[in-house]
């Protein structure tokens, strides 16, 4: 038989055999380890009997929560609540806001202070929140605050309120309220930060550029932030769900059916404060990690492309249910 390798040629081929070999094994066990974290954090409050208290004994008694009177900002609230923290309640509604404390005390049994705070006004806010939460120690801090498109626009068409709504809100509101609260966390050495991001994260997403491009930056913030106090007893936590039935989608019908993959805000939000100090990065729920990890799995001009054709159907359906009214399509 002729022997076609050389030595050198065979040695070549070893060396990118195991190169391949190293990076197939980097590709399955960082997504296994994921999996394997997260069934863990799903499971274990139903496994383990003291779970209500492990929250405040780890982190402390109060937990504040911005974006808190709808969707999945009332939930988490009231998820921790039923978990025995107190809870501080961050929106702009004041009626709201009362609303969402008396059920919370009235369920839960736990003492709630509410701050009336309009994030989409920038700087002068943060000042009010600081003074109204005096000495209180916040062991938990719940960035949920979000604002985003009325429905899928091209930049050129998106209000410039809403501009500096988004840049407002789901970009100051995360880092102000963070830098307010996490350096007395760590003379602490206790407390945990949860980061609310959105899926839109994983790529530009034509149609609601700015909304993810904002995601990006929380994203980007929350995981360099994990870096920077990982030695001081910290938890930071990067949420990122995929779709769930909240008003903030209230432009798709089909968004607001609650299903496998579009879960109610509820559900969401029972799941996710059951991976708080589990998961440093989850979506939240377990579909939504699914979702995540194939999404992730596209080459970005691919996800780009089915975004912005999802993101026209998005938009064309939200056309169909408004009056006539010519636009460009």
């Amino acid at each position: 038989m002729i022997n076609y390798f050389s030595g050198m040629d065979a040695l070549y081929i070893l060396l990118l055999a195991i190169i391949g070999a190293i990076t197939l094994l980097f590709i399955i066990l960082d997504p296994l380890w994921d999996i394997t974290l997260s069934l863990r954090a799903i499971l274990s409050p139903y496994l383990r009997t003291d779970f209500e208290s492990d929250l405040v004994k780890k982190y402390g008694q109060w937990a504040l929560v911005t974006g808190c009177t709808d969707g999945i900002g009332k939930e988490y609230a009231k998820q921790l609540a039923n978990r025995g923290l107190n809870i501080v309640l961050v929106s702009r509604s004041p009626e709201k806001l009362s609303t969402v404390s008396q059920e919370i005390v009235r369920t839960f049994n736990v003492k709630t202070k509410v701050i009336v705070a309009d994030f989409s006004k920038g700087a002068p806010i943060y000042e009010k929140i600081r003074l109204e939460l005096g000495n209180l120690e916040i062991g938990i801090l719940v960035n949920n605050v979000g604002s985003q498109y009325t429905f899928p626009m091209y930049v050129g068409e998106v209000p410039e309120k809403t501009v500096w709504d988004i840049i407002n809100v789901n970009v100051a509101a995360v880092t102000m309220m963070t830098k307010m609260l996490i350096e007395d966390m760590k003379a602490r050495k206790k407390g945990a930060i949860v980061n609310v991001s959105s899926g839109a994260e994983l790529q530009p997403l034509p149609l609601m550029t700015l909304y993810a491009a904002s995601k990006v930056y929380i994203r980007n913030f929350t995981r360099a932030l994990q870096r920077e106090y990982s030695n001081h007893g910290i938890t930071i936590q990067h949420v990122s769900p995929m779709f769930v039935n909240t008003k903030m989608n209230d432009f798709s019908r089909r968004l607001r059916t609650t299903g496998w993959f579009v879960p109610n805000a509820e559900s969401y939000a029972k799941y996710a404060v059951s991976t708080l100090g589990k998961l440093d990065h989850t979506t939240g729920y377990w579909t939504h990690g699914i979702q995540y990890f194939f999404v992730g799995m596209v080459p970005e001009w691919i996800r780009i492309t089915i975004g912005h054709r999802l993101n026209k159907s998005l938009r064309k359906e939200y056309y169909s249910n408004q009056q006539p009214v010519q636009t460009n399509c």
